[in-house]
C-alpha cells in the first residue's frame, strides 16, 4: 500500500553518544502524523536506535551483502539485519554506485537478499548532471529500475520502495524543481504499470531524495506522485528532520 514516509539516511556521521542524542530527540518530538518516520543510521547503532524509539518509527540500515552468509570480510547481511530489529535497508544510493561501483546486477542481488529476509528494500535510482544536460536522465533511471527491480514479481514489488534521487541534488543544496521531481516520479509510476499494472504502481510509495530540507518539503511533498522523502543532511538535525515530517 502507498505510504508517505520520511527516512533519514545518516550517511557515515555521528558517533555513538552523538547518535543516541539524535534518535532520542527526534523519538521526544516525534508526535502523531501521517508520514511513517524511518531512522537509519550507520551499522553499528542500529540496534542501539531501534532500542531507543518507540513502535512509531522504524529503523533501516544503510546497505546489505549481496550475499547471506561466508568469507566476506567487512561485509553486512541482509539476515544480521533483521536479526537487530531494522525493518528497513537502503541499495543502490548513488554514493554506493559511485565510490563502490556497485552495478544494477549488485543491487538486485541485494534486494533479492532484503525480501527474503523480509527487510523493505529502499531501492535508489537517479541521474548524474551531465546525463540530465544530455536529457538522457528518463534512459538512465529506466535502466536503473528494470535491471535492478524488474526481475520481481508483483507482490515482491508492492514490498519495496523507490527514491528517486538526482546525484546533482546530493549534498549539493541545489533541489530539482518541483516540475522535475514530479516528471520522474510520473515516469517511474509508469515504468511499473506498463510492467505490472496500474494497481501494482499506485500500491508504491515513491520518494524524493536531494538536498530535501524545511524550506522545501512542503513543495515537493505537495506533487501529486511524491510521497516523501529520503533526507540526508537534514536528518541530523532532529528539529529539522522533525520539521520535514510534518510537512504532509
Amino acid at each position: 500500500m502507498r505510504k508517505k514516509i520520511v527516512a533519514g539516511n545518516w550517511k557515515m556521521n555521528n558517533n555513538l553518544e552523538e547518535a543516541i542524542q539524535l534518535a532520542t530527540k527526534v523519538n521526544e518530538v516525534n508526535a502523531q502524523q501521517d508520514a511513517q518516520l524511518i531512522l537509519i543510521p550507520p551499522f553499528p547503532y542500529l540496534k542501539t536506535v531501534v532500542e531507543i524509539v518507540d513502535d512509531s518509527i522504524l529503523v533501516g540500515a544503510q546497505n546489505c551483502a549481496q550475499h547471506d552468509k561466508g568469507a566476506y570480510t567487512g561485509e553486512v547481511s541482509a539476515s544480521m539485519i533483521k536479526s537487530v530489529g531494522a525493518n528497513y535497508v537502503v541499495v543502490g544510493h548513488s554514493e554506493r554506485r559511485t565510490y563502490f561501483l556497485e552495478n544494477n546486477q549488485d543491487l538486485a542481488n541485494k534486494v533479492n537478499q532484503a525480501l527474503v529476509n523480509k527487510l523493505v528494500p529502499i531501492y535508489c535510482c537517479g541521474e548524474l548532471l551531465e546525463q540530465r544536460e544530455k536529457e538522457d536522465h528518463f534512459n538512465v533511471v529506466k535502466q536503473q529500475i528494470t535491471e535492478g527491480l524488474f526481475h520481481l514479481s508483483p507482490q515482491q514489488i508492492e514490498n519495496c520502495i523507490i527514491a528517486y534521487e538526482p546525484v546533482w541534488a546530493i549534498g549539493t543544496g541545489i533541489t530539482a524543481e518541483p516540475f522535475q521531481a514530479q516528471e520522474m516520479h510520473v515516469f517511474i509510476r509508469r515504468l511499473i504499470a506498463d510492467q505490472y499494472s496500474a494497481e501494482t504502481a499506485n500500491n508504491i510509495s515513491i520518494l524524493y531524495g536531494g538536498s530535501c530540507n524545511p524550506k522545501n518539503a512542503q513543495e515537493l511533498f505537495a506533487l501529486p506522485d511524491v510521497d516523501g522523502g529520503l533526507i540526508g543532511g537534514a536528518s541530523l538535525v532532529a528539529e529539522d528532520f522533525m520539521a520535514i515530517a510534518h510537512s504532509f
